[in-house]
């Protein structure tokens, strides 16, 4: 495939079904939305933030100096004149001729040209940043990053695990997501209540305020969050789940394990939250629509991924500096834990490359502590290095970071993107329907969670 050919796929909007059916629900992941809205981050100016990087700390490799290679990052955005600027200077150091190409906004169409690209074997992409669900499904296309990553630093261990298929690390973790809850700080301590631990304590904690709230205001909502059937009911879903003793859909040994007790009594306790803590439309809501109804002063608890807290500290915003951020409750089933699902992003290099050297060494140098320090207190990324939640630079740029390295060391939990591969797609949007199905009364949740079970058997017979 020719230079021109890469741009013509990357810039095509493709209509081919058999890659896009897999590729739509895969895609239209939660965590996209923090790739997208960046609105709060700090305004520094790309060569400013370059300038702060001890790049000589990193150990670059300078005896690969020739070798070309073109690479995939983010669409264009307002990160884009800093990526710019940090592929020039990796070009600077190494020698290595280096070209960014801008990948497209929409995940959906972002993965189906990977797919398109990688399945015909393109040697003239070497680099690409993947999300957190796709190593599955590109692990045949990926150069092992093991030993890159090792040189680099301790990344958190469920995200590598995550991004590991048959022994093959895909991509080095870059920046990662995992699901918050966001509470109203003021209005915890105006009812004298305390940020909730359990979900029993955030219903009865968002009772009160919701109570309190609409004797002025009649839209107070106690808890948002996302409840259409998209991607981002799986992550919330799974979540409740996982914290309730429920397992995790699919276990990493491929065994469906959703049809137990704790899960069905996870997915009852969210169907009573509609139309008492949780207004009726919150069946329909994304993101987006939770972030809204919270930033507009409108809802005492949120969940939601950690984009949201910059965009709430923005100085238009009506809650700023009025805003709490921590772990998700955790449910009362047995082996009750608290649980976050895992989003982010992460660097993978093509086999098909005709300087793999060249494309691991970039990989190695954009996921490295130094740049990761640099994405996380300029742009308010999350690291994948567990050190980095204990840099006092960027604690004092982000200070609620240091709140979410438990989150990373024990609660997050992944996606059985991995096990399932290239059918999670099938996977997401079975467990996705179901739980909408349980939301708004279509049926009632043992029935349609032992349905659900049988068509997971059925897909994951496939794998």
């Amino acid at each position: 495939m020719s230079d021109s050919s890469l741009s013509r796929v990357l810039g095509s909007n493709l209509s081919r079904r058999s890659v896009l059916k897999r590729a739509a629900a895969v895609s239209a992941a939660a965590p996209m939305a923090g790739l997208l809205l960046q609105g709060g981050m700090r305004p520094v100016g790309a060569q400013e933030a370059i300038d702060s990087i001890d790049f000589e700390a990193i150990k670059l490799r300078t005896d690969l100096k020739g070798q070309k290679i073109s690479v995939i990052l983010g669409a264009d955005g307002p990160a884009a004149p800093w990526e710019e600027k940090l592929v020039a200077k990796f070009a600077e150091l190494t020698g290595i001729e280096t070209k960014l190409v801008r990948g497209p906004e929409s995940a959906t169409e972002r993965l189906a040209q990977y797919q398109q690209l990688l399945g015909a074997q393109a040697t003239d992409v070497d680099a690409m940043m993947i999300d957190v669900i796709w190593p599955g499904i590109l692990a045949s296309h990926a150069i092992d990053l093991k030993g890159a990553m090792d040189q680099n630093g301790a990344y958190f261990e469920r995200i590598v695990a995550n991004n590991t298929v048959n022994g093959i690390l895909v991509g080095i973790p870059w920046y990662t997501d995992a699901g918050l809850l966001y509470w109203r700080q003021d209005l915890v301590d105006k009812y004298k209540l305390s940020a909730p631990t359990t979900w029993a304590e955030l219903e009865a904690a968002a009772k009160t305020i919701q109570e309190g709230e609409r004797a002025t205001n009649k839209d107070f909502q106690g808890f948002v969050w996302q409840g259409a059937a998209y991607e981002g009911l799986t992550c919330d879903a799974l979540e409740w789940q996982v914290s309730n003793g429920g397992g995790t859909i699919v276990e990493p040994d491929g065994a469906v394990s959703i049809n137990n007790p704790q899960a069905i009594a996870a997915f009852e306790r969210a169907k009573g939250w509609i139309g008492s803590i949780s207004p009726a439309g919150v069946t329909t809501y994304k993101e987006e629509d939770a972030r809204g109804v919270w930033q507009a002063g409108n809802a005492a608890f949120m969940r939601n991924w950690p984009y949201a807290w910059a965009l709430a500290q923005a100085d238009d915003s009506v809650i700023k500096d009025k805003v709490g951020v921590g772990l998700l409750p955790k449910g009362d089933g047995e082996n009750a834990q608290n649980a976050a699902t895992l989003g982010g992003w992460q660097m993978m290099a093509s086999k098909y490359s005709k300087s793999p050297d060249a494309a691991v060494e970039f990989c190695r140098f954009l996921t490295s502590v130094e740049v990761q320090k640099a994405h996380a207190i300029d742009w308010s990324r999350l690291p994948t290095i567990v050190e980095l939640y204990d840099d006092a630079a960027v604690l004092e740029a982000q200070p609620f970071f240091g709140s979410l390295k438990d989150v990373f060391l024990g609660g997050a939990v992944a996606r059985p993107s991995t096990v399932s591969a290239d059918l999670y797609n099938d996977v997401s949007t079975a467990y996705f329907t179901a739980i909408n199905e349980i939301l708004t009364g279509q049926a009632p949740a043992a029935d349609r969670v032992a349905a659900l079970a049988t068509e997971l058997e059925g897909i994951m017979a496939e794998v």
